[in-house]
């Protein structure tokens, strides 16, 4: 397993699709879009934000019951890409022992983002679907400010359903 960072979420301009980005950690830095639903993608900048709702949404109530039964999310891991889909393991641990639990991409990244748990990807699926970007260092200065920019500004509602040839069912 690769570690990544979640380095984005936008809106892809041609199929008005929210985007994931996932980039390596480590070298080459290989990038891995993940096509996500207007909901997840509101619920991982929510996350990511820390914005706080009035009454707990389904990934703020998953923390809370994780929390309440002494569990840990030690790690989500991005494992495979089925048909278009990306799966996803959570990584959990507490008194009852250490479980595996599969899951969709984009509600295990929901919760690593509120618990800060690291992410990893498999090499497989970095090579299937991950790309090299080649960017100087003043390009990816900018491109982080410009992604600043883009969370400090982010609304739930700017998340509009849509469809990519890598999208959540």
């Amino acid at each position: 397993m690769i570690l990544v960072e979640l380095f984005g979420i936008q809106v892809d301009a041609e199929s008005s699709t929210p985007l994931l980005l996932l980039r390596e950690v480590g070298a080459p830095n290989r990038v891995l879009p993940i096509f996500v639903g207007g909901a997840e993608a509101a619920s991982i900048a929510r996350g990511v934000e820390g914005v706080a709702t009035e009454r707990p949404l389904t990934h703020d109530l998953l923390v809370d019951l994780l929390e309440t039964t002494d569990t840990r999310l030690d790690e989500v891991a991005v494992t495979s890409v089925q048909d278009g889909t990306f799966l996803a393991e959570l990584h959990l641990g507490g008194t009852g022992g250490p479980h595996v639990v599969p899951s969709r991409a984009s509600d295990a990244i929901a919760l690593a983002v509120r618990l800060d748990a690291p992410l990893f990807a498999s090499e497989s699926v970095l090579e299937e679907a991950g790309a090299l970007l080649v960017y100087t260092e003043d390009a990816i200065e900018d491109a982080v400010e410009d992604l600043r920019g883009f969370l400090d500004d982010v609304q739930p509602a700017d998340f509009d359903e849509g469809e990519g040839p890598y999208r959540e069912s």
